[in-house]
């Protein structure tokens, strides 16, 4: 059996996430939910790792660092890895190029005074690209982006340039009757997500929704969904990466510690499996991209 890497993102959008995604901008209430996930729910979280041993990615607005800086020097002086994730968790895709540029220059400073170094991850905010972001990636030397869903278990290296028609029925249908167009490979580790493995949609209360549900049994959530992509990968193609995007606004709740130390005791319950950062899984990759290459049929 090949490598079995499982990577957990913590993505700590807080008082963030309600500022730029959740649409609770303008309700205290929903607001103090984010001060809730900062004050109580990273502090539980950081306990839950140091006592299963576990390393982890934090992906970390600026507004995050700003608002709760000794919470977040506290991951960074647990060793866990810090990333950038917008400021106010922006969509990108209604940014400027320079108003994209300037977000990630600050949120690159913000983690560079944390923890003494650049940090070699970015993951978009919303996970979108906009036209700018593979090239603002690249410009500011991140090692690896984690933001996209091409594949489900393996690497790749991030395009810049894909192109593709939209659907425009005032015209002839000969304009937008094209194949999606590859661009340009870059030297930046693109490390795969999942909506499907990923605690916002389903399991956080909004009151307008959009997609979430808020309400789905979290046991559920583990059983069906987080253990048997794990017994996919593990059975089935016997190598690869297993990215887990959680929060602290979730994750952080009581009723969620116990089901979460369930999974990463049933993780650690099967050989060759390990948590690891994903800065490890990029320096890994980068060292030989075969390294997660699935041992058979199953892609």
């Amino acid at each position: 059996m090949g490598d079995i890497d499982v990577a957990i993102g913590v993505d700590a959008d807080c008082v963030a996430g309600w500022l730029g995604s959740y649409g609770g901008e303008d309700s205290p209430a929903d607001l103090s939910r984010g001060l809730s996930a900062g004050n109580e729910g990273i502090p539980r979280m950081l306990a839950l790792f140091e006592e299963t041993d576990v390393e982890t990615s934090w992906y970390v607005p600026g507004h995050t660092i700003e608002t709760f800086r000794d919470e977040i020097e506290d991951v960074a002086a647990a060793g866990h890895e810090l990333g950038v994730h917008g400021y106010s968790h922006e969509n990108p895709t209604d940014l400027s190029r320079e108003q994209e540029d300037e977000i990630l220059e600050v949120s690159i400073e913000l983690i560079e005074d944390v923890t003494g170094s650049a940090p070699t991850g970015h993951r978009a905010s919303w996970w979108e690209f906009s036209e700018n972001t593979p090239e603002l990636v690249e410009k500011h030397g991140f090692e690896y982006d984690s933001s996209l869903m091409e594949r489900q278990f393996e690497p790749g290296w991030m395009r810049k340039g894909d192109s593709w028609e939209t659907i425009d029925y005032d015209e002839d249908p000969e304009t937008w009757m094209e194949p999606y167009q590859y661009g340009e490979e870059t030297d930046i580790v693109e490390i795969p997500i999942s909506w499907y493995r990923d605690d916002i949609p389903p399991m956080l209360f909004i009151k307008q929704p959009i997609y979430h549900a808020g309400y789905k049994d979290p046991e559920m959530m583990y059983e069906q969904y987080y253990k048997r992509q794990f017994d996919f990968l593990y059975d089935r193609r016997g190598a690869g990466v297993y990215t887990f995007t959680i929060h602290p606004d979730i994750h952080g709740l009581p009723h969620m510690i116990p089901l979460f130390e369930e999974f990463i005791r049933y993780v650690k319950g099967h050989e060759n499996a390990q948590f690891v950062t994903l800065e490890t899984v990029a320096e890994k990759f980068r060292d030989d991209p075969s390294v997660y290459e699935s041992e058979s049929e199953y892609v």
